[in-house]
């Protein structure tokens, strides 16, 4: 991208642009205010009308940020003005540095408006384009994607710029003032504002604050005493980095904790909208903002090659992947068991395990060290699909190898726009010798308080607090809580799904219907009408009180009748004829095959399930075969399977109230009836 001069600012004639100046100048004079959601998210007032509310975050997020970059840019904006004019001529890359370094930011701009001077108000539309197009190339970008141009324009043509304008001038958000993470919250809270009058889809949900920080503390607690090196280097990365809400907690995380490590950030968003917002906060950050790639991460891994120390992603669960699905299974078809999706793939309607995969091919590998990861998940994707399905092959690759560190439930009514119950899973390539082989599942469903005021569909949040006790269960690890915590063995996930046959047993009988049924079958209403017709009368004759125990019974006296009426059938036809008059029972012989094997019975066909940690043989003389003697195992369609029951796992049975209690309740209740009745009467 070229950098951007300032063009020259048009000027209105003054009768042309009087309105505006005045109306500029009524609304100048405005105390500066510390961001605050609601009074930001207040100056949407000024846009009722020409705008409809879904349009309202369109315009408030983008001079959110343009307000927060002027704010940091403020007291070096001379110095820089004085840089551009000094190296106007000189390369551009050795000019953008230079321009940099003026800024003491990461970031620049050579315009030279701020929004509290935007110079002649009757051409307040031109200057403030000006001034944005006076950023550094990757700032540009930002408001780019923010499609700032028309904004701008149509608050002009509107007749809400000016105001609009003043009170974000308004704004009191310098860092100085305003740390990151409260940042980060005016920007959580008003994206969830602009969404929910969007009414986005259910699966966008939004990761709460705190939920990130519990799942920043569970990466990061355990190699605190790593992240203490002053000279170590380590990388966060988000495939669905959204805003950038979780890679800016993980880096708020090592500034409270006092870790020397420096802490890259890495990032993917395909909305335009989020990812301007994400870019911008690393811009703040003095992050590369080169770092946080745009584009569908199914489609396009936009760090294609590169690796990471900790991965986070709370990704879109419950969503199709239709749109991919050819991009998807072209490069799982190319890349196999070493490509991303290595494991398999889920069904089309749940798109979140293949993020889930995403993130374990982007985590550092174990011989360089290691990786750990953490993603958040609805409850389907510990125990969706059968033995042998995509979910459950998934699940037995993560689980085989050793990758599944510990599963956290939470509390439900914990997102914005869902309730549902959702889990933190926490994995691990390079685990330490303890944990090795071993998965922990942590209960913290009641590890909650109630929100004074709901948000949403949230009204549970997690304190700090119930976070410290969360990862302290997550530290103790065998000694923690057995209330709360348990830890398995990874092979304690994995079943058996067997096929239980029992053998077919036929008894033949015929009766008025089961001729009727003959005659339409498929075969016969192929023959000509009178070889059918003298069929019908040959099968009319045989005994119809009589129950056959055997085919070969049956067949004697089919032949004779059939013989006795001219008739001839080809094997196909006789078969099918047969078949018809036959039925299961336990009064029949065992049929079996030409060569002797005995026929199942596929009404009697059964599937049980058995741990991969008992002998098959055991379990079907335990728990099949005294109640069917004759069954057996068909080896050649057993699969593997893996779930994880969470919820079974901590399961705690209440004994039903005593029959008496309940009847005792029960005429309590009618006697209070009878009285009410008997007031009435009265």
């Amino acid at each position: 991208m070229t950098e951007r001069l300032a063009p020259a600012r048009p000027r209105l004639a003054p009768w042309a642009g009087q309105a505006r100046y005045d109306q500029w100048t009524d609304c100048k004079e405005v105390s500066v205010t510390k961001p605050d959601p609601n009074f930001i998210w207040s100056i949407a007032d000024l846009l009722r009308g020409p705008y409809r509310p879904k349009e309202y975050g369109t315009v408030i997020l983008p001079f959110t940020v343009l307000a927060r970059l002027d704010s940091v840019l403020a007291p070096s904006k001379e110095a820089v003005l004085d840089a551009a004019a000094k190296y106007e001529s000189s390369p551009a890359l050795v000019r953008q540095e230079t321009l940099r370094r003026a800024s003491g930011q990461t970031f620049y701009n050579t315009s030279p408006f701020s929004l509290k001077n935007l110079g002649d108000p009757a051409n307040l539309a031109a200057n403030l384009q000006a001034m944005i197009e006076g950023f550094d190339p990757e700032v540009f970008e930002v408001f780019e994607r923010f499609d700032m141009p028309k904004i701008v324009r149509d608050l002009d043509d509107r007749d809400r710029l000016p105001e609009i304008v003043n009170r974000f001038a308004a704004l009191d958000v310098h860092p100085d003032r305003v740390s990151n993470a409260e940042m980060g919250d005016v920007f959580e809270e008003l994206i969830r504002r602009f969404m929910e009058a969007s009414k986005d889809v259910a699966g966008d949900y939004f990761t709460p604050r705190e939920v990130v920080r519990l799942m920043v503390s569970l990466l990061f607690a355990p190699d605190e005493d790593d992240l203490s090196d002053p000279h170590a280097i380590r990388q966060v990365y988000d495939p669905t980095c959204g805003t950038g809400g979780m890679l800016s907690e993980a880096h708020e995380w090592l500034q409270n904790h006092g870790s020397g490590a420096t802490l890259n950030l890495f990032g993917q968003e395909f909305n335009a909208l989020s990812y301007a917002m994400a870019k911008a906060d690393l811009i703040i950050k003095r992050q590369d903002a080169q770092n946080i790639f745009f584009g569908d991460t199914l489609l396009k891994d936009g760090h294609e090659g590169r690796t990471f120390t900790y991965c986070l992603s709370n990704p879109p669960f419950g969503q199709e992947w239709r749109v991919q699905e050819k991009s998807v299974r072209a490069e799982r078809e190319r890349d196999g068991d070493d490509g991303r999706f290595a494991a398999g793939l889920p069904s089309v309607g749940d798109g979140a395990m293949l993020f889930l995969q995403h993130l374990v091919s982007k985590m550092r590998p174990a011989s360089q060290g290691g990786a750990r990861g953490a993603i958040v998940l609805n409850g389907s994707a510990l125990f969706t699909g059968a033995a042998g399905s995509g979910p459950s092959e998934i699940r037995r690759w993560l689980l085989e190898n050793d990758l599944v560190d510990a599963v956290v439930g939470l509390p439900t009514d914990m997102f914005y726009n869902t309730g549902i119950a959702t889990y933190i899973w926490v994995l691990d390539n390079n685990k330490p010798e303890e944990r090795q082989g071993k998965v922990q599942l942590i209960d913290a469903t009641a590890q909650w308080v109630k929100m004074r005021k709901s948000i949403g569909a949230k009204r549970r949040m997690l304190s700090p607090a119930n976070i410290s006790t969360i990862v302290g269960l997550y530290g103790e690890f065998t000694d923690a809580d057995p209330e709360v915590s348990k830890v398995f063995n990874t092979a304690d996930f994995g079943y058996r799904t067997i096929t239980v046959e029992q053998p077919l047993r036929l008894v033949f009988s015929v009766d008025a219907d089961k001729v009727e049924q003959v005659m339409e079958a498929k075969a016969v209403a192929a023959l000509d009408k009178d070889h059918r017709h003298d069929l019908r009368t040959a099968l009319e004759t045989l005994e119809k009180e009589w129950t056959w125990k055997s085919q070969a019974d049956f067949e004697k006296a089919l032949g004779p009748a059939l013989g006795a009426h001219g008739v001839t059938l080809k094997p196909a036809v006789r078969k099918a004829v047969v078949a018809a008059f036959a039925e299961s029972s336990p009064e029949g012989e065992i049929v079996k095959t030409p060569r002797g094997k005995v026929e199942p019975d596929s009404g009697l066909r059964d599937t049980e399930n058995v741990p991969l940690t008992e002998d098959v043989n055991a379990y079907v003389e335990r728990e099949v075969l005294p109640w069917a003697p004759e069954a057996w195992v068909d080896e050649s369609k057993t699969k593997i399977g893996y779930e994880i029951p969470f919820t079974r796992a901590f399961y705690k049975y209440v004994p039903p109230r005593p029959l008496a209690e309940i009847d005792a309740d029960v005429q309590a209740a009618i006697a209070r009836v009878q009285a009410l009745f008997a007031e009435v009467k009265a």
